[in-house]
C-alpha cells in the first residue's frame, strides 16, 4: 500500500548530494528569495528484491524483506547553505503513526503505535515524512528513497568509497570481515558495510555510525575527483541513484546535479552527525514489539535547535565519537572525525 503526497519543495549516498541545496517551492537556487532552511528525509529501504538472485548469495543479502526503512536520516542544511546536520533515526524507534487514507482503498487509518521503520511499510514515502514530521515537529522540504539496486549501482559509478577501521569489523550475518585501515569498498561489499549491524553490542546504532562514516567519505570521494561540479558526470550518476521513473522519488534529476556542485563547498567539518537521544527501551509490547524509546526532553531541544536554524555543535567543539556507541548514542561530532586519513 501506498499513500500519494505532494511535498512543498537522501541509503544511502544520496546524503552527500543533497547537502547543499538551495530549493525552495521547486525554484532552484533563488537569486530574490532571503534564504531559507531545507530539511530532506533520506530513506535507504530493504528492497533486495531488486538485486539478482546471485548478488544476494554474494553479499549476504537474502531473507525476507520487510519493505521498511532500514536507514531514516533527517538532514538539515542551513539557510545560508554552510552547515549540514544530519540526525539518524534507529530503526527501532517507538512511533505514533499519524492518520492516513490509503490511496488505493480510500480506507481511513486511524493514529497507532509502531516502530518508525514501519510507516513506509504501510504508506510509503509520504507516510514516512508524515511520522517524521509528527515526532520532530520539523518540516520535511524533500525525501528521497534507494534500495539495494540503486546503492549497489551508485557506488559502483563512482568507483566505489573509502571506509576505515581502527578496528576489525566482522559480521556473521553479512559476513563482513574488515581488518584495521583502509579499503576501498565496491557496490556489494559497501551494501555489507551499511547494513551489518551484528559486529559488536552497539547493534544498529554501530550501523548508523558505520553509514554516516561511509556518508562523509563518499562525499570526500567526490570532492577529490571533481565529481561534484561535473554536471554531465554528475547526471549519470544522479540518474543511477534515482532509477526508473516508476520509483516514487521528492527529487528531480537536474535537482540533485544542482545540489552535487553547491555541495562542493560544504567542508566536512561543517556538516554535523548525530542519532535522536535515547532513554533506553520501551516494555515490549504484543503489537509492536522491542523498541527504542527516544528521550524527548533532549530530542526535543535538538529538533528545536534545527527548527530555529542552530547548530548542534558549538562554534570551539570538536568532540571524539566513541566507536562503538553506546545504547544512548553519543552526542553530536563533526564529519572530520569520520573521515579517512
Amino acid at each position: 500500500m501506498t499513500t500519494k503526497r505532494t511535498l512543498s519543495s537522501l541509503a544511502i549516498p544520496v546524503l552527500v548530494l543533497a547537502a547543499g541545496s538551495s530549493l525552495l517551492g521547486g525554484a532552484a537556487f533563488p537569486e530574490r528569495q532571503a534564504p531559507r532552511p531545507l530539511n530532506i528525509v533520506l530513506m535507504g529501504t530493504d528492497g533486495r528484491d531488486t538485486i539478482t538472485a546471485a548478488e544476494k548469495r554474494e553479499f549476504h543479502a537474502g531473507g525476507i524483506a520487510c519493505n521498511c526503512t532500514d536507514v531514516l536520516m533527517l538532514v538539515h542544511v542551513s539557510a545560508h547553505r554552510d552547515r549540514v546536520s544530519v540526525v539518524s533515526m534507529p530503526r527501532d524507534s517507538y512511533a505514533d503513526i499519524p492518520p492516513y487514507r490509503d490511496s488505493d482503498s480510500g480506507k481511513e487509518h486511524k493514529p497507532h503505535p509502531s516502530k518508525i521503520n514501519g510507516a513506509y511499510a504501510e504508506g510509503g514515502p509520504a507516510l514516512t515524512v508524515n511520522t517524521v514530521e509528527s515526532m520532530s515537529g520539523v518540516r520535511i522540504d524533500r525525501y528521497i528513497q534507494v534500495d539495494f539496486r540503486r546503492f549497489i549501482d551508485a557506488v559502483n559509478a563512482v568507483d566505489g568509497v573509502e571506509v576505515c577501521t581502527s578496528r576489525t569489523l566482522r559480521d556473521s550475518a553479512t559476513k563482513l570481515h574488515l581488518k584495521p585501515g583502509t579499503h576501498r569498498l565496491k557496490g556489494g561489499p559497501a551494501l555489507q558495510y551499511v547494513r551489518s549491524r551484528h559486529v559488536d553490542r552497539s547493534a544498529d546504532l554501530g550501523r548508523i555510525q558505520r553509514q554516516q562514516r561511509f556518508l562523509v567519505n563518499a562525499l570526500r570521494g567526490l570532492k577529490a575527483k571533481k565529481a561534484l561540479t561535473d554536471p554531465v558526470g554528475m547526471a549519470r550518476v544522479v540518474d543511477t541513484l534515482l532509477g526508473s521513473g516508476k520509483v516514487e522519488q521528492g527529487f528531480a534529476a537536474g535537482e540533485l546535479v544542482q545540489l552535487a556542485a553547491a555541495l562542493d563547498k560544504v567542508p566536512a567539518r561543517a556538516i554535523e552527525f548525530t542519532t535522536v537521544p535515547i532513554a533506553g527501551f520501551n516494555p515490549t509490547r504484543p503489537d509492536v514489539g522491542s523498541t527504542l524509546a527516544w528521550d524527548r526532553k533532549r530530542a526535543d531541544a535538538m529538533f528545536a535547535k534545527l527548527r530555529a536554524d542552530r547548530p548542534l555543535l558549538k562554534a570551539d567543539a570538536d568532540p571524539k565519537p566513541k566507536d562503538p556507541p553506546g545504547l544512548m548514542g553519543y552526542a553530536p561530532v563533526r564529519g572530520s572525525r569520520f573521515t579517512c586519513g
